[in-house]
Order: C-alpha cells, then structure tokens, then sequence
C-alpha cells in the first residue's frame, strides 16, 4: 500500500440517525473512487462496512468500522458508524480518531434526535461538520425545509455550499455555490457527474444561497468581514480559504445534498471533503492528560492511541489506532504507557472494512490497525519509551439496562467468562459481573436488543448458548423503630456446655449507612475476647431478614451488657448469642422492606413530554426535573428498579423509537405497604426461609 503524510489525510466519522443512510452513503463514495468495483447495498448484505454477521442479518450498522478512498492524491479514512440509540457509545468513542464529521440528515425526516446526540459527540471533540442532506430522490423530500431545520436545531452556522438540480424523483444533480459550478450525474452511475452550465431556471436562486454563503464566510474572519463590508463580495480565492479556515475554527458548517442509493452527488462530496476538510496535521496540538499536549508532525516523539478493539476469529483481537505524532514502522517496538508494558507492532495494517492490508509505515494523523497485541486494549496510548504521554479515554455512560444470564449447560458455563470477556474488549458499552445479593452474573447494556446481539455473539462466534431473564430485584431490609433484648443461648451435653449471655440495642440508620456496631460493656460483663464474636453473629443474621430473607441494612446495635461462663462460654456461643439477639429485635423494631431506586434521564421530543411523564407517575416515579433542548424534552426522575425492567420496550413504542434514556443506580427506599405484602408473599412462595439457630 501507498505511504501517506499527515497532509495528505483526511479523517472522516460518518454519523447520523439510525436510517438516513451513513452505510449507503460510505458504500457510494467508495464506489465513485474506484476502491469497489460494483455498488454494493444494505439490502443486498455486501457493503464493505456491514460486515458482521449480525450486522447483515439485522441491517443496521452495530460496530463502526473504517474504509479508505483515494481521491485526487489524498487518502481519505471513512469511519461508519452506528445510528441506533443503543449503539451511540460506539460512535462516540471512535469520534475521537477523525477530524471531520460528515452529518448525514434525511432529507424527508430533518434533524432527529441521534442527530442532535452526533452533533454534541463532534462539538464536545471540537471538529468540524459538513452536513449532508441524503435522499433527495425520496417522495417528500425538501432541502430548503430540511436546511431550514438544519439551523434551528444543529447550529444557525450551518450554510448551503450546494444547491439541488431537480428534487424528489426528478433530483438528478448539484450547484456548486463555491466554484459556480453544477454537475449532472447519470441515476445508479458511477457517481462522478457530468459538467454542466447552471440551469438558467435556477440562477435567481444561486445567486441568493451564494450570496449567503459569502456573507457567512465573512462572518468567520474579521478581515474578510471588513472587506466584505466595503464591498459587498469577496474574491473567489477569500472564499475558499475563509471557508477553510472557518470549517476549522467551527464557525462555519456547510449544508450538502446528496442521494446515496443512486449516486447522485457523491463525486461532487468527495471533492469538497478533499478540498475543504482539516487534515490531521492542521492541528498543531493534540491534547493530552496533565493539560500537556503533542504536536500532531513526524517529527515529535512516536505515539499513538487506540480507539477501538475488535474480535477477529481469525486475525484474534485487533487493536485500531491513531498515530498521533512520529511515523510508526512495521515491526517497531513501543511502550504501552498505561500498562508499563512493551508490544511488538508486527504486520501493521491499513483497515479495508474486514480486510488488513499491510503497509509498511504510517505517518501522523494517519488510521491503521495492528493484530494480536498481548496487553493493549481501547483507550490505550502508546509509543516512544523515553517520551510517555497519555491521550484521554473516550468516557463510556453507564449502561441503562441489565439482565441476568444464565449458561444452559455446564460447558456453556466453563466457556462463558472468557467468551464474554472477548466481547466486551470491543464493546465499552457492556459491563459483566455478578450481584453479591441476588448471586446472579448480570450483563448490562443500552437496551434489550444489545444484549440480544451478545447472546447471539455467544452462540455464533464461540458457540456458548445462554437464556436472559429479568433479573431479581435486590430488595433490603431495614428497620424503623428501635428495640432493647436479651440474647441467651445456652446447650448443656456431657462435659463442656455452651453458654453466651448478651443484651443489645437496635435502632435505625439514615439510608445508605448499612450498619454500625457500638461497644459499651462495662466492668467485664462480658469479655473482650467474645465481643468481636457478637457483632458477627448479628452481622452473619442481618444477611437474612426476618420479612422475606433480604440482607438488612441501615441499623445500628449497642452491646451495653451480658454474662458468661467461666467454663462454657466460647466465641461460638456468643456468635450464636448475638444471632439470637438480632432476631428478637427485629421482631420488635418495626421490619420495613426498601427498594432500589434509580436515577432516569429521557430524552424525546416535546411531544411526547405528556404521556411520558403520565407513564413515570403510573410507574411510582417522581419527576425531579425538566429541560428543553432544542426539539427535545429532557426528563430527569426517580423510579423504583422494578418498575423499569421493561422500560427499553415500552419508551421505544411511546416515542416511536425517537426517545432515549439512561438509567443508574441512585438509592434506597421503603416500599409501599400494598407493594411491600405482594413481594414478601412472592419471596416465601419462592422458599425464602429464615434459619432456626442449633440449639
């Protein structure tokens, strides 16, 4: 493969809602630039992107995954990635590798809500947008509707450098407003277009959006605005640089138009993308933790960070990165500065959707990816063992949801962890681990359809077979009344009996406290050798509570007195002392049971804010808060966990897929009476029962 410099790269993240076509989008650049030699379709299942099975079958995009073009003698990466809710932390996780994010938008929906998520991912980065309207041959298509909601919602910077020949069915090209230029393509052709003169129909129009343009190119840069002032135009070569420079600077956001399942449009993409969009090395520095930076040249030290890990049945994990500076050698050895530890870049690769194709160096800037690293995984920074540095960590949310999972056979229960252990290298969307109260292993994600796509992973890929289920609901129990008892156990058998002797008090806690012991024995009622041997007892007790076997938690006992037995007393009979002790007082000390209640955040549009918030209350909610954001209604609230275990669902079918949520573990509460018999009734039916001490 060809070797290309920083300045001759260009780095480009494809995102978008689910459905406005990013893969189709991707699948006609690489296409009109030659590096496929047919078409290739969602729909048909040979896109160089969609690759994974899943992906295939289901007809979305899961992973993002990374193709190049080369167009005009530059080298463009593409990253595609997810559109999908359920997905967005992929997306936002390998942002961190382009420098321009190409803004699909269709063309008949406008700005959804995954539009406005993109948006953020690549305002919080600090690159630049090129939006594209696609599907302009769809009925009900609208480019000055759609440009139009465009700047009310994205960024009232955004700004058309294009103009549509045609729309709908009949949309057949593009107006260049930068050059004056307009294109006619050929419907399912090879997407270059053909020059024509600007149909005469459209020359009031052109002159308007061009006059636009100019007047927002001018906006960007003080000296083109004084010039634009004196003289109401400015200079063709202004232009071009001013927009440059105000792509780079995000104080200009050009508008395109495009339709992606006929190429219409894709060649005239690929120029403006060459021309216009920062290569890596325009950006001087390149920030690090510590507030250092590195400047993004071949020049400076080695280094570079990896923004993505992927399981390849073959090739085995496949680490991709970025080479922020120096030039990175087939063979070189670098440090992992996170790890403390050394890896050999052997047979380093430049990405071709599934393919690797070796290359012999990479320069800054550049995307590739490396196989079979012993101890690297995503968010690592590596390079130059004299001259450390680390790149920030893409930050992953919480998952919204988890569900318990269980292996079907004990082979599918020997293979699982490392299995699982796989996935979530390439998923930092995906959490495992086992809940100490409820003894099940729990896999979290973004929605019930993520954790379908890693069952089905398991049963594809490594040939483990699992069953989800909702999983238990980890109640507690507490107290809220106080109580003072006597503990005594006493066995008399031939020889030594068994004899402990304790009093104690109980009282309640505030939440989130779990349990205090107090030691106030005075003048050796009981010794101090058999004190420690109390407290476990009630500590040992409190993991079964006397309303339905839950751990009790937010209490606090006093052991104030005692007696013992010169002979017979032993750390076993005061454990079995305090046991008892434990047990009499929660019968005296008002039982309650608590459930766990978790911190929500939705986001949908207005005009859903009604019904949602109806839905909250029927589910025992307590709204905290609201905000506008843009199109949207943001709503924060506090719902017990058991009412959210079908929520994924349900927010899908009252929004029509158009809200999001997130959800996290926040506190405890006490369960209301009516739910409270219903759970205590549900945990004894299940055979929870309280064990009886030896006597």
């Amino acid at each position: 493969m060809k070797v290309y410099e920083g300045s001759d790269i260009r780095n480009i993240g494809i995102v978008g809602h689910r459905d406005c076509g990013k893969t189709s989008v991707l699948a006609a650049l690489l296409y009109t630039a030659g590096a496929t030699n047919r078409f290739t379709s969602v729909d048909e299942g040979n896109t160089v992107t969609d690759f994974d099975e899943e992906e295939i079958n289901r007809k979305v995009t899961i992973t993002s995954s990374l193709a190049f073009v080369e167009w005009n003698k530059t080298k463009i990466n593409f990253i595609d990635t997810p559109g999908y809710n359920i997905f967005m932390n992929d997306a936002r996780a390998v942002l961190i590798a382009v420098g321009t994010a190409l803004v699909v938008v269709d063309a008949v929906s406008g700005v959804e809500v995954q539009t406005e998520k993109v948006w953020s991912f690549a305002k919080e980065y600090g690159q630049a947008r090129v939006v594209l309207l696609n599907k302009m041959d769809k009925e009900r298509a609208d480019f000055s509707r759609a440009l139009a909601d465009v700047q009310a919602v994205l960024s009232e910077k955004a700004v058309a450098v294009q103009l549509p020949i045609g729309s709908e069915k009949d949309f057949r090209g593009v107006v260049d407003l930068v050059h004056e230029k307009a294109y006619l393509y050929e419907p399912d052709g090879d997407g270059k277009g053909k020059e024509i003169d600007i149909p005469a129909e459209m020359a009031s129009d052109v002159e308007s959006a061009r006059e636009s343009l100019i007047e927002a190119v001018a906006d960007c840069d003080d000296d083109l605005l004084a010039e634009y002032l004196d003289t109401l135009t400015l200079p063709q070569e202004k232009i071009v640089a001013g927009l440059t420079k105000g792509m780079l600077d995000e104080k200009i956001f050009p508008v395109m138009c495009m339709s992606s399942v006929h190429s219409i449009g894709s060649g005239a993409l690929l120029d403006f993308l060459q021309a216009f969009s920062p290569p890596p090395t325009v950006r001087n520095e390149f920030p690090a933790e510590g507030g250092v930076t590195r400047k993004m040249s071949d020049s400076e030290p080695l280094s570079l960070f990896v923004y993505k890990t992927a399981a390849d049945a073959f090739a085995g994990r496949v680490s991709y990165f970025k080479v922020v500076s120096g030039v990175l050698h087939n063979d070189d050895h670098v440090q992992n500065y996170d790890r403390n530890t050394e890896e050999r870049l052997s047979r380093v690769s430049l990405v071709f959707g599934k393919e690797l194709r070796p290359v012999s160096a990479v320069h800054a800037g550049d995307l590739a990816a490396v196989a079979k690293l012993k101890e690297t995984f995503t968010g690592d920074s590596l390079g130059n063992k004299a001259h450390p540095i680390s790149y920030p960590k893409a930050v992953t949310p919480p998952p919204a949801i988890a569900y318990a999972i269980e292996p079907k056979t004990r082979h599918d229960e020997d293979r699982l962890g490392q299995s699982i252990h796989r996935i979530l290298e390439e998923d930092p969307g995906l959490t495992f681990f086992r809940d100490p109260q409820t003894k099940e292993f729990l896999l979290g994600g973004n929605g019930q359809q993520h954790l379908e796509i890693v069952v089905s992973k398991l049963k594809k890929r490594y040939q483990v077979e699992v069953d989800l289920h909702a999983p238990k609901i980890p109640y507690r129990e507490t107290i809220r009344g106080r109580a003072d008892v006597q503990g005594r156990h006493k066995k008399q058998t031939g020889g030594h009996g068994q004899f402990g002797d304790c009093k104690i008090k109980v009282e309640p806690l505030g939440r989130g406290k779990k349990f205090e012991f107090a030691n106030e024995i005075f003048g050796g009622a009981i010794p101090k050798t058999y004190i420690p041997a109390v407290e476990k007892g009630i500590i040992e007790a409190s993991e079964k509570g006397v309303l339905a076997g839950f751990p009790v938690v937010d209490f606090k006992v006093i052991l104030y007195d005692g007696s013992y037995h010169d002979v017979d007393s032993s750390e076993l009979a005061f454990k079995l002392a305090g046991r008892k002790a434990f047990r009499a007082a929660m019968q005296q000390a008002k039982p309650a049971l608590l459930e766990p209640i978790m911190h929500v955040e939705i986001v949908a549009p207005m005009d859903f804010a009604g019904d949602l918030m109806g839905d909250l209350n029927s589910r025992r909610g307590r709204i905290q808060g609201m905000e506008t954001r843009g199109a949207n209604q943001i709503i924060r609230a506090e719902v017990p966990m058991a009412e959210m275990l079908t929520y994924a669902n349900d927010l899908t079918s009252m929004t029509q897929g158009r809200g999001t949520f997130t959800m996290e573990m926040g506190s405890y509460d006490f369960v209301p009476s009516q739910f409270a018999d219903k759970v205590i009734a549900s945990a004894k039916a299940g055979g929870v029962a309280v064990e009886e001490d030896e006597e």
